[in-house]
């Protein structure tokens, strides 16, 4: 694997980067939607127990207590923009209050240069990819912006957690790390297992099962920074070589980067807490209670009889993509009734969000 020290500009790494070529492969959302609603009763996950996977090695130790720090990785897109305002407004409000272990906040552009936001959201700027390097799949910047962010900047946190834009912290988030096990969300749609054939290149039979991979993405996920700094390089490496592989790229789509992040831990011998309260996303999973992210990448639409209407534009919908080239106005119409608590808290959040950051000019 690339070491850090080979990560600077006009390195030895960025050539081999420059020498991959990548086909950008379209992931069906329709029938990822419909396999999370079959797969899923109607009542959400079962957070009866949170914990879906406790590695033996660390089940007598407790979370752990030191702060981490807020990092998602961002461009200048208005799309997202938006998004890292509402992020870093909910961020705030959550910060100091009891049971939180937020520590400082980054937004990492990976656009090369700065924009309007460094003013108003702490921001730290790194190289995207070479030009068309990434073929369309914006995504596999992130490994990248990670690698330099964790290179050039001063972090005085001993954790990360690795956030996205789309992501509304709903309550205060305590460190679920447990102490070089990080802890991350187990998404219902990444399967190593079932994809044994693909992973075992990347992934040889030397370093052990399968089931070594876990069933996450990298966000969120919270992680001993000296952890992340160790992973991201070969992070970086799977998420190219897995874009290279036409075959690893029209089976994994959009998510490719996602079970890169995943092998990459793997192979470095890093086994994640899997927690299903870290994260709920309407409008499959119904209520809030002691969940910690709204994670808001699904279309909400419904009849103004509170149906869900997936798949159909409803008579009324919240959909983060309906606002690619702006953000969305202030006062967004509440749901009909009937429609879920977390759609419903999703878009008061909103609400909150928009009708306080200075200069929300949709």
């Amino acid at each position: 694997m690339i070491g850090r020290k080979n990560m600077g500009r006009g390195s030895p790494f960025l050539l081999v980067l420059l020498s991959f070529g990548f086909f950008f492969a379209t992931y069906n959302v329709l029938t990822l939607i419909m396999h999370y609603k079959s797969s899923n009763s109607g009542d959400g996950l079962d957070l009866s127990d949170p914990v879906t996977q406790m590695p033996d090695e660390v089940k007598n130790i407790g979370n752990s207590k030191s702060r981490f720090h807020v990092a998602l990785t961002a461009t200048d897109a208005p799309y997202s923009q938006w998004q890292c305002r509402i992020n870093y407004y909910w961020y705030k409000k959550m910060k100091d209050m009891p049971r939180s272990d937020m520590g400082k906040f980054t937004r990492i552009l990976h656009s090369g240069k700065t924009d309007y936001l460094v003013d108003e959201i702490p921001t730290f700027v790194v190289d995207p990819l070479p030009e068309g390097l990434d073929r369309g799949y914006i995504v596999l910047n992130r490994p990248w912006a990670f690698v330099q962010w964790l290179e050039k900047a001063t972090i005085e946190e001993e954790y990360i957690l690795m956030a996205e834009p789309d992501h509304l912290f709903v309550n205060p988030l305590p460190n679920l790390a447990h102490g070089d096990n990080p802890a991350g969300y187990p998404f219902f749609y990444i399967k190593p297992v079932q994809n044994e054939k693909i992973i075992r290149k990347f992934y040889p039979e030397k370093y052990g099962p399968v089931t070594n991979v876990d069933p996450i993405g990298n966000s969120p996920v919270i992680i001993k920074k000296s952890i992340l700094e160790e992973i991201s390089p070969t992070w970086v490496n799977i998420s190219l070589r897995m874009k290279d592989d036409p075959e690893t790229d029209k089976a994994f789509g959009w998510v490719l980067e996602m079970y890169a992040y995943a092998v990459a831990s793997a192979l470095h011998g890093v086994r994640h807490v899997l927690r299903k309260d870290f994260m709920l996303q309407p409008p499959w999973d119904l209520e809030i209670g002691k969940k910690f992210i709204i994670h808001y990448t699904y279309g909400c639409d419904y009849s103004l009889e509170g149906k869900l209407t997936y798949g159909k534009v409803g008579e009324w919908r919240f959909d983060k993509r309906s606002y690619l080239s702006g953000p969305p106005p202030k006062n967004l119409t509440l749901p009909p009734p009937g429609v879920p608590e977390s759609v419903v808290r999703l878009v008061k959040m909103v609400n909150e969000a928009t009708a306080n950051i200075p200069g929300w000019d949709p």
